[in-house]
């Protein structure tokens, strides 16, 4: 194996490894918007729960508070996230875009080999008959 291949199977390998990255901060960022979900669900059941007793009237505004403070928490997290998100997007960008360019430089390195090649085995099969026709 040359060091061209080696290169490419590096670069392939980033490639990969970030799009693994950007699957990984996608299953976070849809666990933190259920969660989000299911506190607002939790917070209208504990409302009309709530409304069915004294002591739940008195409760229901410090459960909101918590409620409130946990919710600030994921949304926070949530655009940690997505900031995350948006950087492995540019590393994926950039290392998609160094792939690319490597696999362009090695093909167009590979068809000037190739022509090298055919411009020798051409001389060759010239010679040849030139010298059969001598």
């Amino acid at each position: 194996m040359n060091r061209t291949d080696t290169l490419l199977r590096l670069k392939r390998f980033r490639v990969d490894e970030m799009k693994r990255r950007m699957a990984s901060i996608d299953a976070m960022k849809a666990d933190l918007e259920r969660k989000l979900s299911d506190l607002d669900d939790n917070v209208a059941r504990e409302k009309q729960r709530a409304g069915d007793s004294d002591i739940g009237r008195l409760a229901f505004p410090s459960f909101l508070r918590s409620i409130e403070a946990r919710r600030e928490n994921l949304r926070t997290t949530l655009k940690e996230i997505e900031r995350e998100y948006a950087a492995a997007q540019a590393d994926l960008s950039s290392a998609f875009q160094d792939l690319k360019s490597l696999e362009i430089a090695t093909e167009q390195q590979s068809r000037r080999a190739q022509t090298r090649l055919d411009e020798i085995a051409l001389v060759r099969h010239l010679r040849k008959h030139a010298l059969r026709s001598a």
